[in-house]
């Protein structure tokens, strides 16, 4: 396990999408795309497992690109509150196995799965999430040849590339950590699912199934939604093809999660699971 995880301070260093500088297995793997006003940013998730937050800047915006690799919870956030842009840390605190951020402002402690501040001066504040979702770095740079990818020029020594959680996300395996409603067993613990939220109701839809269907449409609270899946996306844990998910809502994106089905039980019990 990993002990005094430190965040990535912005503004972090860039290699250019369509150049010869990012340094991956392969082209298939994971990295967090945001795009925001024109501006397209990659976070290879090989660097993100070390830190878990990049605190950064897109087309003007503060963002905080968060990773927890213990729930596959991949979670842009504007860093904006009450006019205030906060830099967030790793607290080293988990709640259902979930990264627990805090802000340097006030030491208010924020769950990452959802983004709401749990205790502190923004107690019951949440976060703006942004429309991120993990795809291939190759799919990523056939996109945006022209994007930035963050560098492994991080300041930081650590072996990026290596995953210290090899085999983590075998779909039958339990969390290393308890979580609430771990008798869930409506699906493997660690199988991915696409999570959509929408005034309070959430659906969510198992990767088997879209790897299946391709195209699933559902309906969240009177939004008429298409959930997309493609392969080309290998696992950050060392595993195979599990391919990458988009969620759209009148052809344009909007923001979803793919995390694991524990995480979604343990925050979401009520959830509504398209078979």
């Amino acid at each position: 396990m990993i002990a005094g995880i430190p965040s990535l301070p912005g503004p972090p260093a860039w290699n250019s999408a369509g150049g010869t500088s990012v340094r991956l297995k392969s082209v298939r793997q994971p990295v967090i795309e945001l795009l925001h006003d024109g501006d397209a940013r990659a976070y290879p998730l090989q660097i993100l497992v070390w830190h878990e937050i990049v605190d950064d800047r897109i087309g003007g915006v503060p963002v905080a690109v968060t990773f927890c690799p213990l729930c596959n919870t991949a979670v842009a956030f504007d860093r904006r509150v009450g006019g205030k842009t906060l830099e967030f840390h790793v607290s080293g605190n988990l709640r259902n196995s979930d990264l627990v951020m805090y802000d340097t402002a006030t030491e208010s402690w924020w769950q990452q799965f959802g983004g709401q501040a749990l205790v502190g001066r923004y107690a019951g504040t949440s976060l703006r999430q942004l429309p991120a979702r993990i795809v291939s770095f190759a799919d990523f740079a056939r996109a945006h040849p022209h994007g930035r990818v963050l560098s492994r020029a991080t300041g930081f020594d650590r072996p990026y590339g290596d995953n210290p959680y090899p085999g983590y996300d075998d779909v039958s395996s339990p969390p290393y950590f308890a979580a609430a409603h771990a008798n869930d067993r409506r699906l493997p613990p660690k199988e991915r699912v696409v999570l959509v939220e929408r005034a309070g109701d959430s659906v969510a839809v198992p990767f088997s199934v879209l790897e299946r269907r391709k195209v699933v449409d559902v309906t969240v609270v009177g939004h008429s939604l298409t959930v997309r899946w493609r392969p080309g996306v290998v696992s950050p844990f060392g595993g195979g093809e599990v391919g990458s998910a988009q969620v759209l809502e009148h052809g344009r994106p909007v923001t979803f999660e793919e995390p694991f089905w524990f995480a979604v039980a343990a925050f979401r019990p009520h959830v509504v699971l398209i078979r």
